[in-house]
């Protein structure tokens, strides 16, 4: 059976990546730092659905059309919306966050609540295990390293070539395979990161507290909230911090009742009386008698199915078909549901003795039957195996949260649809301008739909799928 026991931490670590879309975006594109961008909103292209920090200085807000926005800011880069991509990429970032703690809790698009518990015995003090979290948040976010070139055939022995300097000394060269150790820092320190993400990381007791303490870091830094220093913190930061609808805000702020503080002072009959539910939680989580612990869920264990042979067989047909038999047993395992993979093996043992392996880790883990075929038949096209097989079996040993039809933002299978479009043509551009140095492609957009001339009611722009 699956295990189904729930891990929980009370102690959280709030890693949050304002404007998340617009971070992968740059990291995608390096040339739109320091632009004016914008997303445009995955329903309507009519509509921003985020802008940049840049763009907000000249008034440009989300759910604007693009002809306000543009007659605002003309410089402003609009990108239309790849929700798949971002949704991949929050996945990958969760995966990584789970090789340093069990308990990891996905809240929002950007937003992640990881499980310290017993980090600290292991690790060190919170500051180092907030090092450690940013090591990795720069790992997932650098782009993929480029590969040595090949390293030319040593000399054979006795007839090595010496290297002389002018002066007649040998030349030679050190090697340092460590990297420099960071020393220890005071709690507010910015978080050590190579690449630009703006990720900010708050400690503190329970989810809202590591929460409000991410909000109020800046840009690639942490804010560590000890437990004694915990409610004087939570009472001077702004009610905004809670999870509440706009009139309960506009409500509050009325009343001024505008940082925790002021809230927490009320008794919580009068909170309840006035807002019901939702003032019995805010009241709960700014007074600090509400605690929540990040919740996680165990990683499944692997998915191994097997089958044996009556007959051992060589053929490279019947293997792939066993192969894809075997697969589409492995994905209705009870354990898989709700993972995708990331990690297939495919095994058997030979005839005359030995086994035979194929293995792919999935750059895109998938739940789907035709791409986790796609690269184990290219790999037994590759290495097919040397005798006869006498059992095979397919493992899946490595997954990431959620499903591929089960996405963050693809919901339906329309949406999964237009996502696939929209990589193929995304190649097909990126194909074009390779060719011709230069895009070939342009969008047209509405921008003054009132006139009467066409040449302002539209206007042309560069096309970037």
């Amino acid at each position: 059976m699956a295990d189904s026991r729930v891990l929980t931490s009370d102690t959280v670590a709030c890693v949050w990546i304002p404007h998340f879309p617009l971070r992968m975006e740059e990291c995608r594109r390096p040339d739109l730092q320091g632009k004016p961008t914008a997303i445009l909103a995955p329903e309507t292209t009519r509509k921003i659905w985020l802008a940049s920090p840049l763009t907000k200085k000249h008034g440009v807000e989300p759910n604007m059309t693009v002809s306000q926005a543009i007659g605002l800011c003309p410089a402003l880069t609009l990108l239309e919306a790849d929700p798949v991509y971002y949704d991949e990429r929050f996945s990958q970032l969760v995966l990584r966050l789970s090789g340093v703690s069990p308990v990891i809790e996905p809240a929002d698009i950007g937003c992640i609540y990881v499980g310290v518990d017993g980090l600290e015995r292991l690790v060190g003090d919170p500051q180092r295990v907030i090092e450690l979290i940013a090591c990795v948040i720069d790992q997932w976010a650098a782009p993929a390293p480029v590969p040595p070139a090949p390293q030319q055939a040593k000399p054979p022995p006795g007839k090595r070539r010496r290297r002389w300097r002018r002066d007649g000394q040998l030349l030679t060269a050190k090697r340092h395979h460590h990297a420099p150790r960071p020393s220890a820092a005071q709690p507010s320190r910015p978080i050590p990161s190579c690449f630009n993400t703006s990720a900010r990381i708050g400690w503190g007791r329970g989810k809202f507290t590591a929460w409000v303490a991410a909000c109020r870091a800046n840009p690639g830094s942490s804010i560590i909230v000890p437990e004694s220093e915990r409610l004087a913190f939570l009472h001077r930061q702004s009610v905004a911090t809670l999870p509440l609808d706009t009139d309960t805000y506009r409500r509050l702020w009325r009343l001024d009742l505008r940082t925790l503080g002021r809230l927490a002072a009320l008794p919580e009959a009068a909170a309840v009386s006035q807002f019901g539910r939702e003032g019995r939680l805010a009241w709960q989580l700014a007074s600090g008698q509400r605690v929540e612990p990040a919740t996680g869920r165990e990683t499944p264990q692997p998915i191994v199915v097997t089958v044996d042979f009556p007959v051992p067989f060589a053929d490279s047909a019947i293997l792939l078909h066993a192969m894809q038999q075997l697969l589409a047993r492995a994905l209705r395992h009870p354990r898989r549901i709700g993972w995708r993979v990331h990690r297939v093996r495919a095994r058997g043992d030979l005839e005359q003795g030995g086994s035979w392996m194929i293995e792919s880790i999935l750059r895109e883990p998938t739940a789907t039957l035709d791409h986790l075929m796609a690269p184990l038949r290219t790999r037994l096209t590759l290495a097919p195996p040397t005798g006869a097989i006498q059992n095979l079996s397919v493992e899946f040993s490595s997954f990431v949260p959620g499903t591929a039809e089960l996405q963050l933002f693809a919901r339906d299978a329309s949406s999964a649809a237009r996502a696939g479009r929209r990589r193929a043509l995304r190649w097909a551009a990126g194909e074009i301008r390779a060719r011709m140095n230069q895009s070939m492609l342009h969008h047209i957009i509405e921008v003054h739909p009132w006139s009467r001339l066409p040449e302002r009611r539209y206007a042309l722009i560069d096309y970037d799928p």
